[in-house]
C-alpha cells in the first residue's frame, strides 16, 4: 500500500471515529465549517438557553460527549486555563490551569488557538507557546511542552494563535523554529515525534487535506505526509506576516488566503502543484471561508490598527471572480458556518460585533433569512451541535437553541 494510501485510510479512520454530536476541534469535525445540521430561520432576538463567565481568549468553544470546553486565562493570573461545561446545562464541571509567563499583546489576553479534543484527551496551544495534554473527565495535565523554548523558535507578534492538530497518535504544531517549522508530538507522551521545515510559523491553523497534513506557514503553503516528510509547496507570503486562515480543499483544489497577499487555489497531483487562479483583491484575515457547491463564500477586507472593515463576498471557486458582495458585515472578523445537508445548505455568520445573521448559500445575491444581537464583541468561531450554538465573547461562553 502506498504512503499516500495508507495516509487517506488514517484520515477517514478518524473522522468515522468522531461522534456525529461533537465539534471536536477548530472549525468543526470537518476543518471545514460545515456540519450537515440544518438550521431554520427563526423569528425575533434568540435567547440565550445559559451562560457562564469565562476568562479572557478569542479561543472557540469546543464539544465533545456532551462537554463543552473552553480555554481562556484566568482574571487575575498570568495562566492558560481550560475548563468543562455539560453542554445542556451549562454546569461547570471542572477548571485547570498552569502557570505561564505574562504576555499582553494587542487585541485581548488570553490564548487564541482553539483545543482539539480526541481519546479522552483534550490538546491545547497557549499563546506564549505552550502545547499541553490534558484528561477530558479530569483536567488534570498529562504533559507540557514550552515549543518555542525546546525548538528555538520566537513568539508572533500577537502570539502563538494556531490551533493543534490532531493526527492519528501524532498531535502537529506550527513552532517555526529552524528545522522545526512544524513539529508533531507523540499524543500519549509529549515526546518528538518529528520536526520539518525551515518555515516561519503563521497564526493559520493545520489541516488534513487528501491525507496529507496542509500547513499555512508564514512563507509557504505546504503538504507533508503524516510521517512529517515534505511532499509538495507554493510560495505564499503575507507582508504583515499575518496569514491566519485554514487551507481548504475546494473543488479539487487546495485554497489558501491571508490580508495582504490574496487568495490563491492549486491543484495538487502528487508532490505536483500547479497554480489554477491568484486574486490579490480576494484578502481573508482570520476567517476562514466556507465552500457550497461551485462556490466560495469568504469574508475580506483590509485592516489597520485605527481602522477596519470587512465585506462578505460570493466567489465562483473555478476562476476566484466575485460574484456579489455586502458590504460592511463587521470590523475585523465573522465566522461563516455552512449548515444542512448537501442542496440544502445554509449559511451562518457571527460577526465580530455579535450579530447572529442566517442566509441562504445563494450564488446570485446575499439574501438574510434571520438575524439576532446574540453576544458581546468576538473574534471566536461558533459551534453548532444537536441544534445548539455554543459561542463566547469577551467575558461570556453561551448556548443557544436553534432547531
Amino acid at each position: 500500500m502506498s504512503r499516500f494510501a495508507a495516509a487517506t485510510l488514517l484520515t477517514l479512520a478518524l473522522t468515522l471515529s468522531l461522534n456525529a454530536a461533537d465539534w471536536p476541534q477548530f472549525l468543526g469535525p470537518n476543518h471545514d465549517n460545515s456540519t450537515a445540521e440544518p438550521v431554520a430561520a427563526w423569528k425575533g432576538d434568540l435567547k440565550p438557553v445559559w451562560t457562564k463567565p469565562v476568562g479572557e481568549s478569542h479561543s472557540s468553544p469546543v464539544i465533545a460527549d456532551g462537554v463543552v470546553y473552553a480555554f481562556y486565562q484566568p482574571k487575575g493570573k498570568n495562566a492558560d486555563a481550560l475548563a468543562a461545561f455539560d453542554a445542556k446545562t451549562g454546569e461547570l464541571k471542572w477548571e485547570k490551569s498552569y502557570d505561564r509567563p505574562e504576555f499582553k499583546p494587542l487585541f485581548g489576553n488570553g490564548p487564541r488557538g482553539t483545543p482539539s479534543v480526541a481519546g479522552g484527551k483534550v490538546f491545547t496551544y497557549g499563546g506564549t507557546g505552550f502545547l499541553a495534554c490534558w484528561d477530558a473527565k479530569t483536567g488534570e495535565v498529562d504533559w507540557k511542552v514550552d515549543a518555542l523554548k525546546d525548538f528555538g523558535a520566537k513568539n508572533l507578534f500577537f502570539g502563538t494563535s494556531a490551533s493543534p492538530l490532531v493526527a492519528g497518535d501524532k498531535v502537529v504544531a506550527l513552532v517555526g523554529g529552524k528545522g522545526a517549522g512544524i513539529v508533531a508530538l507523540e499524543a500519549k507522551t509529549g515526546k518528538t515525534a518529528w520536526k520539518a521545515t525551515d518555515d516561519p510559523s503563521s497564526y493559520a491553523s493545520p489541516t488534513i487535506i487528501n491525507g496529507q497534513i496542509v500547513a499555512l506557514t508564514g512563507s509557504h503553503v505546504r503538504g507533508l505526509g503524516m510521517d512529517g516528510k515534505p511532499v509538495w509547496e507554493v510560495p505564499f507570503k503575507d507582508k504583515l506576516n499575518e496569514s491566519s486562515t485554514t487551507p481548504l480543499l475546494a473543488g479539487g483544489m487546495v485554497f489558501a488566503s491571508s490580508v495582504t497577499a490574496g487568495s490563491i487555489a492549486v491543484k495538487v497531483t502528487g508532490d505536483k502543484v500547479e497554480k489554477v487562479w491568484d486574486n490579490k483583491a480576494l484578502t481573508c484575515y482570520f476567517s476562514t471561508p466556507v465552500v457550497v457547491g461551485e462556490y466560495l463564500y469568504m469574508v475580506n477586507g483590509k485592516a489597520s490598527l485605527t481602522s477596519a472593515s470587512i465585506n462578505l463576498r460570493c466567489v465562483e471557486l473555478k476562476t476566484g471572480k466575485m460574484v456579489w458582495e455586502e458590504k460592511d458585515v463587521g470590523k475585523y472578523h465573522a465566522a461563516i458556518l455552512r449548515c444542512g445537508p448537501a442542496g440544502k445548505e445554509k449559511l451562518v455568520m457571527l460577526d465580530d460585533t455579535g450579530n447572529l445573521t442566517l442566509f441562504e448559500a445563494n450564488a446570485k445575491e446575499f439574501k438574510p433569512l434571520a438575524k439576532s444581537k446574540v453576544c458581546g464583541n468576538t473574534w471566536a468561531h461558533p459551534a453548532l451541535v444537536d441544534g445548539r450554538l455554543y459561542l463566547r465573547d469577551e467575558k461570556e461562553l453561551m448556548c443557544f437553541e436553534l432547531k
